[in-house]
Order: C-alpha cells, then structure tokens, then sequence
C-alpha cells in the first residue's frame, strides 16, 4: 500500500524559522571564539546567549524597507539582544553567515536522505532474495533475450543504490563547510582562527580557500548526486511501469482498497506513483543544471546563485526524500505475478535458446557465419508460424546432421540459465 506522504522532517528544515535559527547559531558560534580571543566581553557575550532571538514576521517587515534578508534578520535580533547586539556579525559579511548556515542544512539534508535510502536498500534485499529463483524472461529492446530470475532485478538496484548511498555520502561530506573570512575570503577584518574555532563548533570544516561565497562546485556536486539518485529511482519506476503493461503484467505496485484508477473506467490500475516519480526525477535533473550555471560568478562573488539556490536546494532534498519514501512503499508492496512470468517466457516458444544452438552448432563444427543462418532461419519461421522453436530444429534436416534429439532437449532446459545466480548474488550481497 502507498501510503500518503506526511513526513515534514526535511520540510521542516526549510522553513524560514529553521534557516534564520541556523543563522543565529552561527552568529552565536563567531561571537563565542571573539570572547575567546578575548575581544568581545564576557558579560556581553552572556547577554548574547540569554537574549539572542527572532521573528520571522518582523524580519519579513525589515526586510520590505532595507531590501536585505541578512541586514533585517540582524535588526531583528538587534531588538531582542539591545546594546549588546554591536558585537554580533563582528568582522563578517552576509555570505559568511549565509553560506555556513546553509551548508548546515545542506549536511542536514543528506542525513536524512541517507537515512531513507538505507531503508530502501533493505526492502531491495529483501525482494532480490524473495524473488532469487523465480524465473522470467529478460528482454532487451523490449523483445524477449534470454531467462533470468525476478531477483536478478531487485540485486541490480540494490548494487545501484549502494553506489547512490556512496554518493551522498561523499556529498555530505563536500558541503560540510564553513568560511568566515571575510569580503573576498582575505580575513581583512576577521582573525584566522576565528573561521578554524567556529566551524569546529559546527561540525564543519574551513573552506581552504574562498572568494565571498563558499564555492559553487561543491553545491553542484551535491545537486549532482540528488539527480543521480532520482534518475536511478526513476529507472526502478519505469521498470515497474512496463511490467504492469497489461501485455506484460509480471508486477504491478501497489492498490489500495478503495483506490480508483480512471474517472471513466472502473477496471484500470494504473501505476501512477512509478509515473509521478518520472516524473519529479526530471524536476530533480533540471535542478542539478542549475546548480552547474551557479559556478561561475563574476570575480569574487556575484549574487545570481542566490536566488537559485533559495528554490532548487530545499525543492531537490525536499523531493528526493519523498521519492524515496514512495517508492519504498511501492517495493515493500510490489503485486509480483510468477505464473505470468512463466506465460511469457512460453510466448516466444522457446526463441530465446537460440544462442544456445549456435554455440553448440559452433563446437559441432559448423562455422559462426553458416550456424547463425540455419538458427535464424528456423526462429523467424517459428515467428511466423508459431511453432515451437525446438520442434522445427528437430526436424531440419541441416540441424540433424550435428544435434541430436537428445542433445537439443538439453540445450532447451531452463535451468542452465539460473547456474550462476547465486554467484552474482554473492558478488552483491557477499557469501554471508
């Protein structure tokens, strides 16, 4: 069953009363390594902690008249602190705060889109071993190859979505930074182990070396790794959708009891949570593009990333965890049909042995080039008359003088192509 999504974990994260609270912490963490260094005042620095604060309304009031988030987001705390409030953003510019902060929701983000891809990488595991011995046609181009088992899918997209889980790992860490040096990155005004103290306290790392803004290559990375994500996602969803073809019908997701599929016509059972993750999977890609144009900026820093980032950030990370949490509902509850899978395999009367034939045709004596011809020959008249495949073989004469009977029933058995399941399966899941 899919379930509506509900979670407001990572919507949450976004709110403007979340972002300005980073914000504060932020501002709080530089005013603490001031006092440290023994340039803001003890006492000060305690008013600070006890009377820091916001308001959203008021900020969004400031902001109407000074046309400047960070300027009324200060004024607002200005407010609350009072006098005090003359050391907070000592030695800063806005992006200093503003880049930090979002990194720390962006280090945020991944951890909870860790945390849900995780989750689905034991339903994938669970299904591949479910479904390991249960045959089914592979197909290639759409049209019938070869015998696989159902398994063999789920093990593939749990290798991919290890490489996914990789990714964001490694994106995590990317965005784990913090700059506190200044108009153009010089710590003109602003000591250098102020940036090593705060972002310390953070959880972060320094930024080696920054312009006014953290750099934009690290946002594209991570961008990068959301789409990525989303496409594999989406290629698990189309999948699903051609499975649950009715021609096909091997699989279909999940309906619930009292769910209706078409407004005109009571018998459809649409996959239409796989459609809306193709769907949002382009959304998630075209973001991806847009962090890319972020990285160039003019010299050391322009403002044209800014407004991008306000919406394709918290839109991807937002998208992406709900993806991942229905399309887990799908899995857990995929309608998976094995007696379907055998009608199909029998509807290309046995063609899909024919590499099969032409190896043993091969090691019989015949050449490449004259056994394709005599096994493609008898598959497309087997096509064309719907005979079985194996019959017409067996009574070719050209065929005859090289297989047996015999020689062709074992050429024909399923299980040969199921040997090396289990092998595959080790190299995924190792030989636990």
């Amino acid at each position: 069953m899919i379930e509506r999504y509900t979670r407001k974990e990572m919507g949450d994260l976004w709110e403007p009363q979340n972002r300005f609270q980073k914000w504060l912490d932020v501002e709080i963490a530089v005013c603490e390594a001031w006092a440290e260094l023994g340039k803001i005042p003890k006492s000060a620095l305690a008013v600070i902690r006890e009377k820091a604060g916001f308001d959203v309304a008021r900020i969004d009031e400031i902001e109407a008249v000074v046309k400047h988030d960070v300027i009324a987001f200060l004024t607002s705390v200005a407010e609350k602190v009072g006098p005090e409030s003359r050391y907070i953003h000592k030695g800063l510019t806005s992006s200093d705060i503003v880049d930090t902060a979002q990194c720390l929701l962006m280090k945020e983000a991944a951890g909870i889109i860790i945390k849900d891809l995780k989750k689905l990488l034991g339903i994938l595991r669970e299904q591949a071993f479910r479904y390991r011995h249960t045959p089914c046609i592979g197909r290639s181009h759409g049209v019938h190859a070869e015998p696989m088992t159902f398994g063999l899918k789920f093990a593939l997209w749990f290798e991919e979505a290890k490489r996914n889980l990789q990714r964001m790992e490694a994106a995590r860490k990317v965005v784990s930074v913090g700059k506190f040096s200044g108009a153009v990155g010089t710590f003109s005004n602003i000591p250098v182990g102020i940036e090593e103290k705060v972002c310390r306290k953070l959880g972060l790392k320094p930024e080696p070396i920054a312009t006014q803004v953290v750099q934009r290559d690290r946002h594209a990375e991570y961008l990068s790794s959301l789409a990525i994500l989303a496409a594999s996602m989406e290629k698990i969803a189309v999948e699903i959708r051609h499975l649950q073809r009715t021609e096909v019908l091997e699989a279909e997701e999940p309906f619930a009891k009292g769910q209706k599929g078409s407004s005109a016509m009571p018998h459809k059972r649409n996959p239409v949570g796989c459609e809306n993750l193709s769907g949002l999977a382009r959304v998630v890609r075209s973001n991806a593009l847009a962090g890319m144009e972020n990285v160039a900026l003019w010299h050391e820093r322009d403002i044209s990333h800014s407004s991008v980032e306000r919406v394709i950030i918290p839109d991807s990370t937002i998208l992406v965890d709900y993806m991942l949490n229905r399309l887990t509902g799908i899995l857990s509850g995929l309608q998976v049909y094995p007696e379907r899978m055998q009608e199909n395999l029998n509807r290309s009367y046995g063609l899909y042995n024919s590499q099969n034939v032409l190896i043993r045709l091969t090691e019989k004596g015949m050449t490449r080039e004259d056994a394709y011809a005599l096994v493609q020959k008898n598959a497309m008249m087997s096509w064309k008359t719907r005979k079985p495949f194996k019959g017409l073989l067996a009574k070719d004469r050209d065929v005859k003088k090289f297989l047996s009977a015999k020689e062709l029933d074992r050429i024909f058995e399923l299980k040969q192509y199921f040997r090396n399941v289990d092998y595959i399966f080790a190299r995924v899941f190792g030989r636990a």
